[in-house]
Formats: C-alpha cells, sequence, structure tokens
C-alpha cells in the first residue's frame, strides 16, 4: 500500500507510538486510576500538612492550612462525606439525563438513519465533507459513533470508486478529532461544564457556574472549520497517498429503507415543532424562560438547557420509533432508556472514584496550593496570557495521549488548572475551550483510546496487512492539523474578542 519511502519513514512513527503504547499500557484503567491518586492524595496531605504548609486564598487574604485526610477530621470527612461525593457530583445527572433522550434515539435507530441519509444525499464531489461532518455530529451518539461511522464511510468510498480506507480514516477522524464539536449541545457539554462548576464552586466567593452553552458559539464555528480541514487532509494529503485501490471490498453499502426514511421525516417535523414551540415561548411578551429584564443571558432558558435537549430527543426518538414500529406501547420507552442506562454503567463507576479523589483534593486544600503557586510562578514569569495558554493546549494533547477518556482527564486537570487560570483572572468556560480542543485532537492517534483496534480490524477488511501503525500513518495528519487549525481559531476567538459562548469572553473582567 504504501512505498518504500514513506514506509521507511512510518518506521520511526511505529517505534514512537509502541513505546507510547507499552507507557501506556502499564497505567491501571481509569477506576483505578482514581483509586490511586485518591490514595495519593491522603498521603501528600499528611506530608504537606505536616510541613504546616499554608497558603493565602487570593482576594479574601485569607491564610488556609493544607488539612491532612490522616487525620482524626479528616477520616471522619472520608466516611461521611463518600456518598454526598458520589450523588452531589454534577456531571453525573447532568450526563445521565442527557442519555436518557439521545439514548431513546440511537436505540430506535434514529442516529444511524440520519447518518446514513446525510451521506448518501451529498454529491459525490461533496462526500468527504459530508463525511467528515457526519462523523464530528455523531458524537451524540457518544461511542457508538466510533463504531457505526468509519465502517460506513469507507463503503460508501469503495461504492463511489474512492479508496475506502481514504474513507474509514475520513470518519474515524471526524468521529474522533472532532468529538467535543457540535452544532447542538451535546452530552460532552453537560459532562464537561459539570466538572469545571463543581471546581470553580470550591474556590470561596467565586460564584461561577459553567453552564453547558458556555462554549457553544466556538464550537459552531469549529464544526465547520473541521469539516472543511478534515476535507481537505483526505483529498489532499490521505487519499493521494494511499493510491488506487485494488483489494476486494467487504460488505456491500444499504440504503435507508422506505420505512426508516419515513421515520426520518416524521422525526424531523416532530423536532422541528418542538423547537417551534420554544421559539414562541421565548418571543412570547413576559416569558418566563427569560430574565426579569427580558434577556436569554442569563435566563431560566439557558439554566434549564439540559431538560430542554433531554425532550427534544424523546420527542424525536419516539417519533422515529412509532413509525418504524420499534415503539408500540409507552412501556417500550422505558425500555430503551433502561438499555441507554446500560451502556452508561461504565460511567457511572468511573465517577464514584472521580467524585471522591476531586472531593478530596478539594478539602485538603492541595488544589488551592498549587494553583495559587503555580499562577504567582507563571505570573512572575511575565508570560503573555496566550502563551500559557498554549503551552496548557500542548500539555493537555500531550497528556490524552496516555489518558483517553476526555472526561477522565479533565477531572484531573480541572482541580489545578481551572483554579490557577482563575487567579489569573482567565474565564473558566475560555479554558474548559483550550482543553476540549487540545483533548479532541489526539484521540485518533492514542493507543489508549479502545477504538483503535475496532477501526483496525475495519482496516483489515480492505487490507490484511494493515497494522497499528498504518492506522496510525493514516491519521497523523488530521490530528496535526486539527490541533494546529484549531489553535488558530481559538487564538482569533480571544484576539478578536469574540465570545466563545453567550457572555463569555477570554477574561473574566475586562
Amino acid at each position: 500500500m504504501e512505498s518504500q519511502e514513506s514506509g521507511k519513514s512510518n518506521k520511526g512513527l511505529s517505534k514512537f507510538l509502541n513505546g507510547i503504547e507499552r507507557v501506556g499500557n502499564k497505567l491501571p484503567d481509569p477506576f483505578m486510576l482514581f483509586v490511586y491518586l485518591a490514595l495519593f492524595t491522603i498521603l501528600l496531605s499528611w506530608f504537606v500538612s505536616s510541613l504546616g504548609v499554608t497558603v493565602v486564598q487570593p482576594g479574601s487574604g485569607e491564610e488556609i492550612p493544607i488539612k491532612s485526610l490522616m487525620s482524626g477530621e479528616g477520616l471522619r470527612y472520608m466516611l461521611t462525606s463518600m456518598l454526598e461525593n458520589f450523588t452531589g457530583f454534577k456531571p453525573l445527572g447532568l450526563v445521565l439525563a442527557m442519555m436518557l433522550g439521545i439514548g431513546i434515539a440511537d436505540k430506535v435507530g434514529l442516529l444511524e438513519t440520519a447518518i446514513k441519509s446525510t451521506i448518501l444525499k451529498a454529491p459525490k464531489a461533496l462526500t468527504t465533507y459530508a463525511i467528515i461532518f457526519t462523523g464530528i455530529l455523531g458524537n451524540l451518539a457518544s461511542d457508538a459513533a466510533f463504531v457505526i461511522i468509519p465502517p460506513l464511510a469507507a463503503m460508501v468510498f469503495y461504492t463511489i470508486g474512492r479508496h475506502p480506507l481514504a474513507g474509514l480514516a475520513a470518519g474515524f477522524a471526524g468521529v474522533g478529532s472532532g468529538f467535543t464539536a457540535n452544532v447542538i449541545i451535546a452530552g460532552t457539554d453537560a459532562l464537561l461544564s459539570g466538572i469545571s462548576t463543581e471546581v470553580m464552586q470550591s474556590i470561596p466567593n467565586a460564584n461561577i457556574v459553567v453552564t453547558p452553552v458556555d462554549n457553544w458559539y466556538f464550537m459552531v464555528v469549529s464544526v465547520v472549520v473541521l469539516s472543511v480541514t478534515g476535507a481537505l487532509v483526505t483529498d489532499k494529503i490521505v487519499e493521494p497517498r494511499l493510491g488506487k485501490y485494488e483489494g476486494d471490498a467487504k460488505g456491500e453499502l444499504e440504503q435507508t429503507s422506505p420505512v426508516e426514511k419515513r421515520g426520518f421525516r416524521n422525526a424531523f417535523l416532530a423536532g422541528l415543532g418542538y423547537v417551534a414551540l420554544l421559539v414562541i415561548a421565548l418571543a412570547w411578551p413576559g416569558s418566563p424562560l427569560r430574565n426579569d429584564e427580558g434577556g436569554i443571558i442569563p435566563s431560566p432558558f439557558l439554566d434549564g438547557i439540559v431538560p430542554i435537549i433531554l425532550i427534544f430527543f424523546i420527542i424525536i426518538g419516539v417519533a422515529y420509533g412509532v413509525t418504524v414500529s420499534k415503539i408500540n406501547s409507552p412501556a417500550d420507552v422505558s425500555k430503551y432508556m433502561g438499555e441507554a442506562m446500560k451502556d452508561m454503567s461504565g460511567f457511572i463507576v468511573l465517577i464514584f472514584a472521580a467524585a471522591q479523589f476531586i472531593a478530596y483534593f478539594d478539602w485538603t486544600n492541595i488544589g488551592t496550593w498549587i494553583a495559587v503557586s503555580g499562577a504567582n510562578f507563571l505570573g512572575g514569569l511575565e508570560l503573555n496570557g496566550i502563551i500559557i495558554i498554549l503551552g496548557f493546549v500542548f500539555l493537555t494533547a500531550l497528556m490524552n495521549l496516555l489518558v483517553f477518556s476526555g472526561s477522565a482527564q479533565w477531572a484531573l486537570e480541572a482541580p489545578i488548572f481551572l483554579k490557577m487560570f482563575y487567579f489569573m483572572d482567565f474565564h473558566p468556560a475560555f479554558v474548559q475551550a483550550a482543553y476540549r480542543i487540545a483533548d479532541s485532537s489526539t484521540n485518533i492517534i492514542t493507543p489508549m483510546n479502545p477504538y483503535i483496534i475496532i477501526v483496525l480490524a475495519f482496516m483489515k477488511e480492505y487490507d490484511k496487512k494493515a497494522g497499528l501503525g498504518t492506522l496510525i500513518s493514516l491519521m497523523l495528519p488530521y490530528s496535526i492539523a486539527f490541533l494546529s487549525v484549531w489553535i488558530v481559531l481559538l487564538l482569533g476567538f480571544a484576539l478578536l474578542g469574540i465570545p466563545v459562548g453567550p457572555g463569555v469572553d477570554m477574561y473574566l473582567n475586562k
């Protein structure tokens, strides 16, 4: 498939990535990682507290001691707060609520039909753009998109006479590197903003809430920019390097059936009707969805965006399910919701451990100590704020090579960096946006991504000799291009003063 020259150049890359894989495989799974981090926090709190370390709280000037979890007070806290740390962890309720609605749409087949309809209706000249665009929007189906879109995209490319591996790479790039972007508010927005809010509320007098819409403007623009970038990388770099496909195809592309088309149409009309009612409710004089001044930022509408989106997905999912006869009674709705919750079991288990670690980290004041010390150090360097943000982006991109889960990594970074940047006057939602572009861009080149093995299996259907190095060599151009373009876009928003979300700028105070 590759020339000798490109094969030689890929050996060094494969060796490097294999080294990362070996290191990454030595890490425990995310649940145990947080268990070990919680234990480490217990020991660290005892050690630092024994040294009599204190930190002066910026703003209030209060001197705060580092508290030890290996004390009578610490033991009482760990025992009495364990359940509250878990059930009171904001991302838990937000994400599970979102998945109740999205899960119905996924389980009845609406999301898969929407994906097929979007790709198949696109003109051949726009096929690559449609695949990247659909892959990015596919994060609504969460991890299911990794399984649905890449093989479907490969079939599309083969059907229209193009190299199937180029289609597979485009689909994987859209789903993986574009995972955090979307044109509507998705589960990722709720999850990350919940973690951010949890951290910010631990800062005395901060009184800052990061909502699921706080990165929306930036992510909407990102969808367009990444769709164009991904398509150009596919058409100009990846497919020419692959050359003409000489193998035998595996499988045939299935068209949407008449009943699926009717279901998609009815779901679209139901969703359109729901959105129209929302617009009318917002525009109505004295609408209870607006604030006391009649505005939308902030407002009950934005505060209730998660249940509003939940109802939207329930409506379109039920409309589709009834049309295709997958929902024949109200009991079927709860059945599909239950199936969606089963898929979230791993997330729930992970959150239990992550919630304890974050709570311990906050209670001991270690996070505040590191944040204030780090902010003072960076401030002493007198670096430009943008340069500091860029350093944070590159650090996150490197960390993602070893910790694939975006929520797990943000739970690790947020308690330190959100506080640090807050004391430097950066808006936490802007810092969260910087984190998201770094974390998402490298999803497709980290061996810690469990879906890389699945995508590799799809690749072998078209190229028996394909290996991990082959896959990484295909995906590396996307990862580099997405991260580079995203950094430029973030800089553009910052330097031009464009809000990344409703009322959210780079700095808290201007």
